[in-house]
């Protein structure tokens, strides 16, 4: 707040400040029409210093957009008011006799002028300082600029106290710095704007996956449950029970998937999520599974992450209703400058010869096109009583 406070008075006063003054002081040209923007100027350093040396953690007022406006507004108007009743009292900042060809125009510059300039200058390159120090330890996007802005600021500061000037219609040196000021602080605010939006729409994409994800829970997965506490009761010698309990139980999984797919936020760590997938399996079919993770290992991409959970829920779920095993491991380790997650079983295995090409499950299919998109490499080794080992290497 202090901050955009110190840029509306900074903004007012090389907004035609020294134009409007100048018209208004009559023959008093260097009095009011210098004094007045210098002043705003100078209150607005003080502000940019205040604004670095409040501590992050304290709270913003809840109208802080208000006070944003009403106290540069109320600043303006009080020190224009003030200025404007001791107009004639003020001090020339320059003297315009002077001959810059026999003697320095430092010596025409009024000792105030000097030293408001050189104060403002200070403190812009103590903000310089302090906001290229906070940047260090904060991942915000504006402090980076904040640094480097203030020190253009603080050297037009200079220049302008050096190489003090009538010609305020002329173009100087300390114009330039000036700029550079405010077009280093618009490429800060535009990143800052950029980042606002850019976690603003993920918010919104997490909310809405959120609410499906409730949607799924409390809608389709209730129903699956039924349909399959329905398929229970059926005589024994019924022919379809197995195929529909087994159907069931497919979708009730893939359900779930989808589930805790949507409802994530996408910010875990690989082995984190791997371990808890274990556990839920586990849990689900009543085996054991073991893990064994390298946490240095991460996933690139949201969607990689998504690949891996779900070849991990295919392989543990046709290891246990295929193959019947009762203890399988899951590990995520590196082979070189490759990674690669294994999912074995003790099951009683199955013929991979018979399983591929055209009589392949959809599983399997699902399996290896989710390790292509990787991109990676699928791998399925197993043997007849020896259980399956699952092998996904990128």
């Amino acid at each position: 707040m202090l901050l955009a406070q110190s840029l509306v008075l900074l903004a007012v006063a090389g907004s035609g400040m020294s134009w409007v003054t100048g018209s208004l002081s009559g023959d008093r040209e260097g009095s009011l029409d210098v004094w007045l923007p210098l002043a705003l100027r100078f209150i607005g350093a003080i502000l940019v210093v205040a604004a670095v040396l409040v501590s992050p953690n304290r709270e913003t007022p809840s109208k802080s957009g208000l006070w944003t406006v009403t106290v540069p507004v109320a600043v303006v108007i009080l020190v224009s008011l003030v200025m404007w009743a001791g107009r004639f009292q003020l001090p020339v900042a320059l003297d315009g006799s002077a001959d810059a060809a026999t003697q320095p125009m430092l010596l025409a510059v009024h000792p105030l002028f000097l030293a408001v300039q050189s104060a403002a200058a200070l403190c812009f390159f103590v903000a310089s300082i302090a906001f290229t120090r906070r940047a260090a330890d904060r991942d915000d996007p504006l402090l980076r600029w904040l640094g480097p802005a203030c020190a253009l600021a603080a050297f037009a500061r200079v220049n302008y106290a050096l190489f003090p000037s009538l010609y305020t219609d002329w173009f100087y040196t300390g114009d330039l710095l000036r700029t550079g000021f405010y077009v280093v602080l618009l490429i800060g605010a535009s990143l800052e704007i950029k980042q606002y939006w850019d976690a603003y729409s993920r918010l919104a994409v997490l909310e809405d996956r959120r609410r499906l994800s409730r949607e799924l829970h409390d809608g389709v997965i209730q129903e699956l449950a039924l349909l399959r506490m329905e398929g229970c009761s059926l005589p024994p010698g019924t022919p379809a029970k197995n195929r529909i309990l087994a159907a069931c139980d497919r979708s009730l999984d893939e359900a779930r998937a989808a589930v805790y797919a949507l409802g994530r936020g996408g910010d875990e760590p690989l082995g984190f999520v791997l371990r808890r997938t274990a556990r839920e399996l586990a849990q689900r079919y009543r085996v054991r599974v073991d893990t064994e993770v390298d946490d240095s290992i991460e996933a690139s991409a949201e969607q990689q992450q998504h690949a891996l959970l779900r070849i991990t829920r295919e392989a543990v779920a046709n290891g246990v209703r295929h193959g019947l095993a009762e203890n399988l491991s899951v590990r995520l380790s590196r082979d070189g400058c490759r990674r690669q997650l294994i999912i074995e079983d003790d099951g009683k295995g199955f013929d991979i010869a018979g399983a591929t090409g055209v009589n392949a499950g959809y599983g399997l299919i699902s399996m290896r096109d989710r390790a292509r998109t990787l991109p990676g490499s699928l791998d399925i080794t197993s043997r007849a009583g020896e259980g399956s080992v699952v092998t996904v290497t990128w």
